[in-house]
């Protein structure tokens, strides 16, 4: 590891990892919000999925002020986080056949709407299946990944295929095998990952850039407010009531 504090070098490695998406992903981030703003104006719905840590930037995009509200978070139980105990079960249930299978024929998830896949390697079992069953039944798959681990890891998949296999568009990550960033001598493991910083980064440039997109064509991009603000919950209140058949997140 190079001169400079273990935080200083990772704060640039996490800028370069975004410098190097916001140049090479121009192209699939402005291909991923024609997508989702095409769905929005067709009347489909939006759903986000992520397990393990990569569910953390599925969540950043659900009920979150200044985004967008239709996007609903595709949940599998026990895969969510790791707020199950042990907190390893949810990196066991990625590699179940038939469990993203089951999660989808019980799910409102239908033909024209659209799914965001974010899974960092792209390997397991359940996001490969979650993107072949989306398809399947008529919706358009965003997987979110570092294509680096399809050229250096083996698919957990039966079919030997990775999520970046099944999709409409792409967004490579950048992330390199192991999702550790720094190291350090005295340290006998790589460390210090920047993936949820990533990811997030690259969903939130997609969300604003469909957010703007659907302005372009005349429609107003059905946004959040935050409830710390005045007149926020009254604003959400509107957004809700008007697009109600397509946020699952409401009662």
């Amino acid at each position: 590891m190079s001169d400079g504090t273990p935080a200083d070098l990772f704060f640039d490695a996490a800028i370069g990892l975004l410098q190097r998406v916001r140049a090479e992903e121009a192209e699939a981030i402005g291909a991923a919000a024609t997508l989702l703003a095409d769905t929005v104006t067709a009347g489909g719905r939006l759903f986000a999925f992520g397990a393990g840590h990569s569910s953390l930037a599925a969540q950043d995009v659900v009920y979150r002020a200044g985004g967008l509200a239709l996007m609903n978070l595709l949940a599998v139980p026990g895969a969510v986080g790791v707020d199950v105990m042990p907190a390893t079960l949810g990196s066991r249930l990625e590699r179940v056949d038939g469990l993203a299978t089951a999660v989808l024929d019980t799910s409102p998830l239908r033909a024209g709407d659209a799914l965001v896949i974010i899974s960092l390697s792209g390997r397991n079992a359940m996001p490969v299946e979650m993107a072949i069953g989306a398809r399947d039944l008529g919706a358009r798959v965003i997987g979110v990944t570092s294509v680096a681990y399809a050229e250096q890891t083996t698919s957990r998949h039966s079919s030997g295929t990775y999520l970046k296999d099944h999709c409409d568009v792409v967004l490579d990550s950048k992330i390199s095998v192991g999702d550790a960033e720094l190291t350090l001598d005295t340290i006998p493991a790589p460390f210090a990952p920047a993936s949820t910083v990533v990811t997030s980064a690259l969903l939130q440039a997609v969300l604003a850039t469909t957010a703007a997109t659907l302005a372009d064509r005349g429609i107003e991009p059905p946004l959040l407010r935050s409830g710390n603000v005045d007149g926020g919950h009254e604003w959400n209140a509107r957004v809700f009531a008007e697009y109600r058949d397509r946020i699952f997140y409401q009662p």
